[in-house]
C-alpha cells in the first residue's frame, strides 16, 4: 500500500482547545517510506501557537483547575481518556507503520500501550501512590505528598512516537501537570491522531483546552519549549545531540529532566548457548522497528571458535524474513523511516568497511523505498564500533575468554540494554550482573520490559532519570512535607 492508496490528516497543532494547521515548512518532505516518494512538505507549529500553548499550560497551573481535582477524580478522567484512546489505536496503529516504516504486527503490538499508560496512571492514582504518612515519636504524622512541578514538555522521537507520547503524557497528567506533547517532525500523525483522542475525552469531562496540548516541528520547537522558565519539567525521549541540548537548557532553568537516549547495546553468546537461540536474538534485535530503537543489537559478541558458525546461523535466520510493506500483515521487515535516515546509516555501514570491516547480509530487500538489508559487520576493530548506529547494521566481536567478553560488552560509552545468551542460566545471570546497562536480559530478545513495574534505568551517554510505570509518575512530580512538630525547642527552653 503506497501513499496514494494510505491518507494521512494535514498536520496540525492542538493550542487551547483549538485545532490549527501548521503553517511553518521545515524545509524538507515526509516520505512514504515503503516508496521513498514524498508525500507532503514537513510542517511544524508557528512560534506564535508554541508561545500560545505554553500560556495556556502556565495559566491552567496557576489557576489549580486540574491538579486540585482529587486523586480519584483525575483517575476517573484518565480511565475516559484510556477508553477513546483505545477505540483509535487501529487508526494510530496504522499512522505509525506508514509514517515509520515498521511493520504494522510490531506497532499493533505497542498499541497496548496506548491506552494502557493511562489506565495504569489512573491505578496509582487510586491506589494512592502520590501520598503517604509517617508516624512520628510522638504519634503524629509527617504527610508526604507528591505534588505537580507545573507545566510538562514530553518530546518524543520518530521510531514509536504514539505509545511514547501516551506514556509520558499519561503520567504528566496524572501527577497534575498541564501537559505539552512535541511528536518528531519525521512522524507527527499517529501522536496528532493520539492527541484527538485524549482531547476528546478532556473536553467530554469538561476539562480546559489547555490540560493538553500538541505543538509540532523541528529542533527550533523543542528548543521554544523546553527552554521556557514557564514549563517546569521535560521528559525527552531521542538522540545524544538534543538531549545533551535539552539538558543544558533544563540546567539554566533548574528543572526536572527526564533523558532516554542511545544505546550500543551488546549481545553476549556464551559458549554453551544453542545456536538457534542464538541466531534468534541476533535477528531479532537487529530487526525489531526495522533497527531503529534505542534497544537494538550494537555489538554481536561471539566465543571466537563459533564466530562463523553463529555469523551463519544469524544470516540464515535473517534471510527467512519477509521484508515488505509496512501496511503488509506479513511484513516482518520494513523500510527505514526516510532516505536522508537510510543515508547515514549506509554512511555507518560503509564507514566499518572503510575501517577493515566485512559486511554480511542476507535477506533481499525491494529495490523501491528506504530498504536496506539487515548487516553484520565482521572484522573491525571496537575502537571503531562505539557509538549507536540507529539502524539495522551491527558489529560481530570475537572473545576469548569471558572477561574478554564482559569487556566487550561495557566497552563503550552507553548503557541502555544488553542480552545474554547461554544454556547455563545461573551462569548466564553471573555475566549479566557484570554489564553496565539499565536492563540485561538473559535469554530474552523481545522490546518489552522484563516486568511491568520494574523502572527502565540508563547509564552513561543512554541517559539520566530513570523511566517506569511508576517512576515517570513520580518524576512529574516534587514532594512537599508537612506536619506538626510540637513543643520541641532546640536549647531546651519551651
Amino acid at each position: 500500500m503506497s501513499g496514494a492508496a494510505f491518507a494521512t490528516p494535514p498536520i496540525a497543532d492542538l493550542v487551547g482547545g483549538e485545532w490549527a494547521p501548521c503553517t511553518a515548512q521545515l524545509g524538507f518532505s515526509l516520505e512514504d517510506p515503503a516508496t521513498g516518494r514524498p508525500v507532503t512538505v514537513a510542517a511544524g507549529s508557528d512560534p506564535h501557537r508554541v508561545e500560545q500553548a505554553i500560556a495556556a499550560a502556565a495559566a491552567l497551573h496557576a489557576a489549580g483547575t486540574w491538579q486540585r481535582l482529587p486523586a480519584a477524580e483525575r483517575a476517573d478522567v484518565l480511565d475516559a481518556v484510556a477508553t477513546e484512546v483505545e477505540a483509535a489505536a487501529p487508526e494510530i496503529t496504522a499512522l505509525e507503520a506508514y509514517a515509520t516504516g515498521v511493520p504494522i504486527r510490531q506497532t499493533g503490538m505497542l498499541s497496548v500501550i496506548l491506552g494502557g499508560a493511562f489506565r495504569l496512571a489512573a491505578m496509582q492514582l487510586r491506589e494512592g501512590w502520590l501520598s503517604s504518612a509517617l508516624p512520628r515519636e510522638d504519634g503524629r504524622l509527617a504527610h508526604v505528598d507528591r505534588l505537580p512541578w507545573g507545566p510538562a514538555a514530553c518530546v518524543v522521537p520518530w521510531n514509536a512516537p504514539a505509545p511514547m507520547a501516551a506514556h509520558k503524557a499519561a503520567n504528566a497528567l496524572a501527577a497534575g501537570c498541564p501537559t505539552i506533547v512535541k511528536p518528531s517532525e519525521y512522524a507527527p500523525y499517529g501522536t496528532q491522531a493520539l492527541a484527538a483522542a485524549v482531547a476528546r475525552a478532556l473536553a467530554a469531562a469538561g476539562l480546559p483546552g489547555g490540560l493538553f496540548q500538541l505543538v509540532h516541528g523541528d529542533a527550533s520547537t523543542g528548543a521554544r519549549l523546553v527552554g521556557d522558565p514557564r514549563i517546569r519539567a521535560v521528559s525527552f525521549t531521542g538522540g545524544l545531540t538534543g538531549g545533551r541540548a535539552v539538558a543544558a537548557a533544563c540546567a539554566y532553568d533548574i528543572k526536572p529532566v527526564q533523558l532516554e537516549l542511545g544505546g550500543n547495546n551488546p549481545l553476549v553468546i556464551l559458549p554453551d548457548a544453542d545456536t538457534a537461540d542464538a541466531a534468534r536474538a541476533a535477528a531479532d534485535l537487529l530487526t525489531t522497528l526495522n533497527g531503529q530503537w534505542c534497544r537494538a543489537l550494537g555489538r554481536l559478541i561471539v566465543p571466537a571458535g563459533r564466530a562463523d558458525e553463529i555469523l551463519r546461523a544469524a544470516l540464515d535466520r535473517l534471510a527467512t524474513l519477509h521484508a515488505g510493506s509496512p501496511l503488509d500483515p506479513d511484513t516482518d521487515y520494513g523500510p527505514l523511516i526516510h532516505s536522508g535516515h537510510l543515508a547515514r546509516v549506509a554512511a555507518a555501514r560503509d564507514a566499518l568497511v572503510t575501517h577493515g570491516g566485512t559486511a554480511h547480509t542476507a535477506l533481499t530487500v525491494p529495490g523501491e523505498g528506504n530498504f536496506l538489508s539487515p548487516t553484520l559487520v565482521t572484522g573491525v576493530s571496537p575502537a571503531h564500533t562505539l557509538h549507536e548506529i540507529f539502524g539495522p547494521v551491527a558489529a560481530v566481536h570475537p572473545y576469548t575468554t569471558l572477561d574478554e567478553a564482559v569487556e566487550l560488552a561495557n566497552g563503550t560509552p552507553y548503557g541502555l540494554e544488553a542480552y545474554v545468551q547461554g544454556a547455563d542460566e545461573e551462569q548466564a545471570l553471573a555475566v549479566a550482573r557484570r554489564l553496565t546497562a539499565g536492563e540485561v536480559k538473559v535469554n530474552g530478545s523481545s522490546i518489552m520490559s522484563l516486568h511491568l513495574f520494574t523502572p527502565r534505568p540508563a547509564w552513561g551517554l543512554s541517559g539520566y532519570s530513570e523511566e517506569g510505570t511508576a517512576e515517570t509518575l513520580r518524576f512529574f512530580t516534587n514532594p512537599r512535607v508537612v506536619g506538626v512538630e510540637g513543643g520541641f525547642a532546640l536549647h531546651g527552653r519551651p
